[in-house]
């Protein structure tokens, strides 16, 4: 960064932020070191006098090192080949009707919650709304540092279960909604797609785009027919800006088709697809009789649904992300 010409160069300014986050993120292991090595000093000095009372302040000091510790190993874990890339993450609801597509809203908003809580820029390309509640389906661009690399575990089947806010009788409902994520690829230079490979449809906007959007004939639906790949964008104003969006869309999906079918690497880009019924989800949220989220992958668990659907998921992000790479998922509750 010190060379003469550095900020002429193309990329100067991603990679002067690159260099600030993992400076940041070394002072940070540094600050945490020191200060377990400064409650460890003192942890002998309060066992020595018998202070009860210093003791407990000590370890309630602890504790808040742990939780730093539990939300700073992500670092140790993201090294695959596309987790720090953004990524495109879709939402679809399934089995259960009504129910499912207010619950894909629910998980839009989980998703959305904690993409804020992180500082990233989230931009709401499609978005189907349902008939009566919730969503039929939202595709979401998500940008910033290691966003794929979080997101990934969030690939799959969410099941809910609940006292169903739709039905007349006070009937436990099961719905399911399903998860895409994809990476947001930086260089996709190398996928040409021909026009005449494409089917551009415009249709009216709704929803989150606002009155000027709505009125007009601005979105864009983009088929692509050698693959029946769609992809579409409402979230501008312009329809030539949506239909560049979509098309930019359309290469990363093309190109994670091509990675797909040449590395097959499908469950780790894209999680495992499955038929959106009993048995095959990834993680269930139970709201009654009793209150548990659990990851079926990790063995991950929580006994507080709302902070989880709040967005509150690096401990599950964690454990998947251990459980990935085969170690043993930590119990990660403070211990007495």
């Amino acid at each position: 960064m010190a060379e003469a010409g550095f900020w002429q160069r193309p990329g100067a300014e991603k990679k002067a932020r690159e260099f600030g986050a993992w400076k940041e993120e070394v002072e940070g292991w540094k600050k945490l070191r020191s200060t377990i090595l400064a409650l460890t000093s003192l942890l002998e000095e309060a066992q020595v006098a018998n202070d009860l009372e210093l003791l407990s302040s000590i370890m309630a000091e602890y504790r808040e090192a742990e939780a730093s510790f539990s939300k700073m190993e992500f670092g140790v874990f993201l090294g695959g080949p596309y987790d720090d890339l953004g990524a495109l993450l879709s939402i679809h609801g399934g089995t259960g009707g009504v129910d499912a597509q207010d619950w894909a809203q629910m998980l839009m908003r989980m998703i959305i919650r904690f993409c804020e809580k992180k500082k990233w820029n989230v931009t709401i390309l499609s978005l189907s709304a349902g008939g009566e509640a919730g969503i039929k389906s939202v595709d979401i661009r998500i940008e910033g540092r290691f966003v794929y690399g979080h997101l990934k575990s969030e690939a799959g089947l969410h099941r809910l279960v609940r006292i169903s806010p739709f039905g007349s009788a006070d009937t436990r409902q099961t719905s399911f909604s399903l998860i895409e994520v994809i990476p947001l690829f930086d260089d996709i230079s190398e996928i040409e797609i021909r026009p005449e490979d494409l089917r551009v449809d415009t249709f009216l906007a709704g929803g989150h785009g606002g009155q000027g959007v709505q009125t007009t004939y601005s979105a864009v639906r983009v088929v692509h027919l050698p693959t029946g790949i769609t992809v579409a964008c409402q979230n501008e104003r312009s329809q030539i800006q949506n239909r560049e969006t979509a098309i930019s869309v359309l290469k990363n999906r093309l190109y994670q088709k091509a990675l797909e079918e040449k590395e097959s690497k499908e469950k780790k880009l894209r999680g495992q697809h499955k038929e959106s019924q009993w048995g095959s989800q990834i993680r269930s949220y139970v709201l009654h009789p009793y209150k548990l989220v659990k990851d079926h992958r990790s063995g991950h668990e929580s006994t507080d649904p709302e902070s989880i659907l709040d967005g509150e998921l690096d401990l599950f992000m964690l454990a998947y992300l251990r459980w990935a790479k085969g170690l043993e998922v930590q119990d990660k509750k403070p211990s007495n």
